[in-house]
């Protein structure tokens, strides 16, 4: 309700108090209104309106402003002209001295700084002189020279802007001085120096120049030092004028305003305030605002009026306080379906049902969540369950109620019906009642202790499944109705159905994430060609993890092949069509196709998968690289993924450059290979588009800050990640995302041997002989039974059905690699040799002999290779970073 804004309107307030129950009793049946008579004057209001008019003319006449009002004012008018005109007057003498000041602080300032200049003419002839007569270098002469021709000028142009005699005086003696130092010793000391004269950087001579340039120095400082006195002595006569004129300014200024505010005030208490107060009345019933009232002036107004709209107004103020009351229930229960359940977080959404019912529903307010709807599993149907609280709040944060984190034991509401079915609660005076008090009665006192006074405890329910229940208290405000238990259930259900909908997420979320997790590879596969380190997040949000993976995979011949891709879509079909294609691109990779071969046949793979996703989104995007530590050579294919970036030893990040094949799925269009060297101690990094892309940051920006994290990223792989992801990733990853850093390891030449094998029979036995000598170098002994014979059964089945050329290769590492190469690309085959048959039984004996074996094949030819393990772990090779004469370590 608006303040009365005058002594008069604030007793018409008090007098149309107690006028109210009078006009209520008049108006209640009906009937006319009946004269009532008055608090103050005792006479009857409401009845006929002519003994009132005398009177009112009579207040009129009273109330009418007094004469003198012209007069006044032409007297306040010229006071305050006078006033201003002292105001502009100090100013405009204040202006005038801080003119002159400034003027005479710009001579000075200009003197200043042709003071400095003069003394940097003096350092730059002493500096040209002294580098002259130390290094003889003819460039030192230049400045020196210059110098010297610009310093009487620039001396004499010193003295013309020094204003005081002291000053001139000093520049006066900086001039001779210079110039004297010029003259009798600068230019003859150079002239000395330069006819090679020893004495030219005596110590004598360069004694007798240093006390000539400090005392030149010295003239500087006192002329600086008179100077600045004189502009400081300028600047406090400046204050002190300014602070006259200051003075006499306020105190025009203040007597002004004390005029002006005077002769405002005179006006408004007799003109202002008696039309103000019609006018905002009128205004306020204009606009709907029916707090308004009528001021009982009884002299001004006519007191029937004031009477018949004061007793409507209260009227229809009490119908529109039950509308509002009303409204206010319904925009609350609106607000709660619009802030509550915003996120598929069950934690969250406790928090949002908290934050809307204090303080508009209740002074506190309490969640507590089943153990099991913060797992996302499944509720129990019947029987008390454990419940952990997971919001608090309230108008104070001193309450007695338990802390977030606290597990609850689920106590059902004191009802009547089955003990199966929470009922609602409503408890209007927790002091009376002994139900409450008997499920904690410490906990209850300290509650009553603290100032609650009434609560309601609501069941989160949904099919008849508790998932938690909702407390509201109050405590200054009036205690809980009927009424308040309505809202309270509605709140509770728009609460409970955001709580089920966000336990669901998280119980379909966690599925595919136990799901991708088990697909994806738990520990990268032990290989000597790369160090690796990687990262996996599955994307935070409501559209459920992506179909993101990542693989190392041991290739034969001390090879390796990184992969990294990304399916299309979000949730479990996702996570099983990145299983498929992870399992598919493992199998080719085991037929060591090379990398544009192996894309080629997973597009295949993918459109004829006939169980393609619901939603219809089909296809992936792959990266297929294969690094080679004996050659160091790298061959990669894009499928529509980015391609990875290259940091060198030394630090420097280089973006690969080749051609990006279609994503997988697409169909009909080619892909190719990107071959590239690497030196030893290159780290690949290899990412999904997760990393670099998301709402806020186009793909561009992404590369551009993944590019500057490589470069300064540390040398530990590992940390390398996490640098990583945190520079990029300062919030929940939108997408999945994958980063996988390979750091590449070099076979020394000591581990791999390579002959070159005359396509002869007779070579057979001189190939058998090399191998054994190599054996007996590496100190395996132990393996030369086996490696010779399968030397032999190999390097016959090249000459007898290949063609040359034709290479025997032996490498040692943690196994030991026997590969014979030659040009045909004819594959041997596997075959059970009958009893009385010839041949047939050499590929039978190397696979029976040796661990694995396999045929790889190239552009032009193929290689038969086989393993053997290494008995004795001194035999594991040494990798790039271990030291020289060092043992290898593990890899992970």
């Amino acid at each position: 309700m608006n303040e009365p804004t005058s002594d008069a309107e604030r007793e018409g307030e008090e007098r149309s108090s107690a006028l109210r129950p009078g006009m209520r009793d008049s108006w209640a049946d009906g009937a006319e209104p009946r004269a009532t008579p008055h608090p103050v004057t005792g006479r009857r209001l409401g009845g006929s309106g002519e003994e009132e008019a005398p009177r009112m003319a009579r207040l009129w006449h009273d109330r009418r402003p007094q004469r003198g009002l012209v007069s006044l004012t032409a007297a306040a008018g010229a006071l305050l002209a006078v006033l201003i005109g002292a105001i502009f007057t100090a100013f405009i003498w204040s202006g005038n001295n801080v003119r002159e000041t400034g003027l005479a602080e710009r001579q000075s300032h200009a003197a200043l700084s042709q003071s400095r200049l003069v003394d940097s003419l003096v350092l730059d002839i002493e500096t040209g002189q002294r580098g002259f007569i130390i290094t003889r270098d003819p460039h030192f002469l230049e400045p020196w020279k210059a110098a010297q021709a610009r310093f009487p000028g620039q001396a004499a142009k010193l003295v013309r802007l020094s204003e005081s005699p002291a000053e001139r005086n000093l520049a006066v003696q900086i001039s001779r001085a210079g110039r004297s130092f010029i003259d009798t010793y600068s230019t003859p000391l150079v002239d000395e120096a330069r006819h090679g004269n020893p004495q030219s950087s005596s110590l004598t001579a360069t004694v007798m120049g240093q006390k000539k340039v400090d005392a030149l120095r010295h003239m500087f400082d006192r002329y600086t030092a008179t100077e600045q006195s004189d502009v400081a002595a300028r600047e406090a006569a400046a204050d002190a004028s300014a602070r006259r004129a200051t003075a006499v300014a306020s105190a025009g200024f203040g007597a002004s305003v004390l005029l002006i505010g005077t002769y405002s005030a005179y006006v408004i208490r007799v003109i202002v305030w008696p039309v103000r107060t019609a006018a905002a009345v009128a205004t306020q019933l204009a606009v709907g605002d029916l707090r308004a009232r009528m001021p009982m002036t009884g002299r001004r107004e006519i007191e029937q009026l004031e009477t018949a709209f004061n007793t409507m107004a209260e009227s229809l103020a009490s119908s529109l306080a039950q509308a509002r009351r009303a409204h206010g229930r319904l925009k609350l229960l609106y607000d709660s379906s619009v802030a509550v359940g915003t996120t598929l977080d069950v934690t969250r959404t406790a928090r949002e049902l908290v934050d809307v019912a204090i303080p508009r529903f209740a002074d506190f307010a309490t969640v507590d969540l089943a153990m099991s709807a913060l797992r996302g599993d499944e509720p129990t149907v019947t029987g008390d369950t454990s419940m952990q609280r997971v919001a608090v709040g309230g108008i104070r944060h001193d309450s007695p109620l338990e802390p977030e984190g606290t597990v609850m034991a689920c106590h059902r509401p004191p009802t009547e019906g089955s003990p199966s079915a929470p009922q609602p609660l409503l408890v209007r005076d927790l002091s009376t009642c002994s139900a409450w008090r008997g499920d904690s009665p410490q906990q209850a006192e300290r509650l009553l202790a603290y100032g609650m006074t009434s609560l309601i405890t609501i069941p989160l329910t949904t099919q008849h499944i508790l998932l938690g229940t909702v407390t509201f208290w109050r405590s200054r405000s009036a205690p809980f109705e009927r009424q308040d238990l309505i809202d309270a259930e509605g709140l509770a259900v728009k609460a409970a159905v955001a709580v089920d909908n966000a336990r669901r997420y998280t119980h379909e979320r966690d599925s595919a994430l136990t799901l991708q997790h088990a697909l994806l590879p738990q520990r990268p596969a032990e290989q000597p060609a790369v160090d690796v380190a990687y990262r996996y997040l599955p994307a935070d949000t409501r559209a459920g993890v992506g179909g993101d993976w990542f693989d190392v995979i041991p290739l034969s011949g001390v090879r390796v092949a990184l992969v990294v891709g990304d399916i299309v879509g979000h949730g479990i079909h996702a996570s099983a069509a990145m299983g498929r294609l992870r399992t598919a691109v493992r199998t080719l990779a085991d037929v060591d196709l090379p990398p544009d071969e192996l894309l080629t046949h997973l597009d295949d793979l993918v459109l004829h998968l006939e169980d393609a996703p619901a939603n219809g989104e089909r296809g992936a995007t792959c990266i297929y690289a294969v690094y080679d530590p004996v050659s160091r050579h790298c061959t990669l294919a894009s499928a529509g993924h980015p391609l990875p970036f290259v940091i060198a030893p030394d630090g420097t990040v280089q973006e690969i450059a080749g051609e990006i094949g279609p994503p997988v799925g697409v169909g009909g269009l080619p892909f190719e290979n990107i071959e590239l060297d690497l030196a030893e101690g290159s780290t690949l990094a290899l990412y999904s588009d997760g990393l670099v892309h998301s709402w806020e940051r186009d793909f561009g920006e992404g590369l551009a800050m993944l590019r500057s994290a490589l470069a300064s990223s540390p040398g530990s792989l590992e940390a390398a990640c996490s640098t990583i992801l945190d520079t990029l990733l300062p919030g929940p990853p939108q997408d999945d995302v994958v980063l996988l850093l390979a750091r590449t390891c070099v076979l020394t030449s000591d581990r791999v041997v390579t002959w070159d094998i005359p396509a002869d029979p007779e070579e057979v036995s001189r190939a058998r002989a090399l191998a054994v000598e190599q054996l007996e170098a590496w100190r395996l002994d132990e393996l030369s039974f086996v490696t010779e014979l399968v030397v032999s059964e190999l390097v016959t089945n090249a000459i007898r059905y290949g063609a040359p050329p034709i290479q025997l290769r032996l490498i040692r590492d943690t196994a030991l690699i026997c590969e014979v190469s030659d040009s045909s690309n004819t594959a041997p085959h596997l075959r059970r040799a009958r009893t009385f048959d010839e041949g047939g039984r050499g590929l039978l004996l190397v696979a029976q002999l040796t661990q694995r074996w396999g045929t790889r094949h190239a552009k032009s030819g193929k290689t038969i290779w086989c393993e053997q393990s290494l008995a004795a772990p001194d035999h594991a090779p040494r990798t790039s970073e271990e030291p020289d004469g060092g043992t290898p370590s593990p890899r992970a």
